[in-house]
């Protein structure tokens, strides 16, 4: 399990695929890209379709993620994104009351079980108290990092780091 706090931005791609009766079919795709302009995003995801896609295509909306890091997973048939909200709970001493901080997360696993159990993981190496209060699978098939990005597997989760 290796985590990447950045600049996300969620991209929506239409383009026509070719079923399996050889007709094309307008579907509409969702992808999620490590970017620091709304230009950049649209140009590594025009980068990155036009090697998966022959033909025309479109890009139908970029838009900045909610999340800012995002904990990938290193097995292979972990094929799957889900959005997590994780609130951080924290005492506040002059009101003497606790604080819930809302958090959201991707996470790469197979199985909704599994996403719990990778959030657990890494959040097990944080001294912060959290509760998951969301979590559910997205439309994303894949995330495409900056190619110079390095991570480190006992990469402290952003909220650890205090951003």
């Amino acid at each position: 399990m290796r985590t990447i706090a950045s600049q996300w931005f969620e991209v929506k791609v239409r383009y026509d695929k070719i079923t399996d009766d050889g007709t094309p079919k307008p579907i509409t795709e969702q992808y999620v890209v490590d970017a620091l302009t709304f230009t950049e995003a649209e140009s590594i995801i025009t980068e990155e379709m036009s090697v998966y896609i022959s033909g025309e295509f479109n890009i139908n909306g970029i838009k900045p993620a909610s999340f800012k890091e995002i904990f990938f997973s290193d097995l292979n048939n972990d094929d799957r994104w889900f959005k997590a909200k994780l609130q951080f709970i924290t005492f506040d001493e002059k009101t003497q009351k606790e604080k819930h901080s809302a958090v959201n997360y991707l996470v790469q696993a197979h199985t909704l079980p599994q996403a719990v159990n990778y959030i657990s993981e890494v959040m097990g190496k944080t001294m912060n108290d959290y509760v998951i209060s969301n979590i559910a699978e997205t439309n994303i098939l894949d995330v495409f990092e900056h190619k110079d990005v390095k991570s480190t597997p006992d990469a402290k989760p952003e909220y650890e780091q205090g951003q």
